[in-house]
């Protein structure tokens, strides 16, 4: 039923090294948060853990003299632009099927509205929840970033955010041979 999983993706080479630079545990929590999210509004959990997961994956570190500079961030970040790139990349190297891929991808681009330019977009269910989730657990001066997990906490929880989109997708699928 899921070509990939959330603990698969953890393990990755690439989202060890770009999802660590924007917080693991912030990585994680929107994750989390996704998919409560997409429960309620009957959109695809495992989407929902990935795109959540990968939302951050493209962040560029801003710093000067040794300091996270979050105006220069504010002001130069395209973050969601690298990241969506990078996301479907890895996804599809990683055996999603690709429709499910470009979703994420998408919904990880339009996660923020930092770099875009004045306006409304329609965003997709997908792309509603993970921004949803996102902006849920977000700080002031971009705190949220610079959480710590330990990586046995960080497995833990993983691994139960697997589970829970697994059971989300088994109770989905059942109601549907019901009908």
């Amino acid at each position: 039923m899921r070509n990939v999983t959330i603990e698969q993706l953890y393990h990755h080479p690439i989202v060890q090294k770009y999802v660590n630079r924007s917080g693991m545990a912030h990585a994680i929590e929107v994750a989390e948060h996704a998919v409560t999210i997409a429960d309620q509004m009957n959109v695809n959990p495992d989407q929902a853990a990935k795109a959540g997961f990968l939302h951050d994956i493209g962040h560029y570190e801003w710093y000067q003299d040794g300091e996270w500079d979050f105006d220069r961030y504010k002001e130069n970040d395209i973050h969601a632009i690298k990241g969506a790139e990078r996301a479907h990349k890895l996804l599809i190297r990683n055996g999603e099927e690709h429709k499910a891929a470009k979703a994420i991808a998408l919904a990880v681009l339009l996660h923020t509205d930092s770099y875009l330019p004045e306006g409304d977009l329609q965003l997709t269910p997908l792309q509603q929840v993970v921004a949803k989730a996102d902006t849920a657990v977000e700080e002031e001066k971009g705190a949220h970033h610079y959480r710590t997990i330990s990586e046995e906490e960080a497995i833990n929880r993983i691994k139960q955010l697997d589970r829970k989109v697994q059971q989300l997708l088994k109770s989905k699928h059942d109601i549907e041979q019901t009908h």
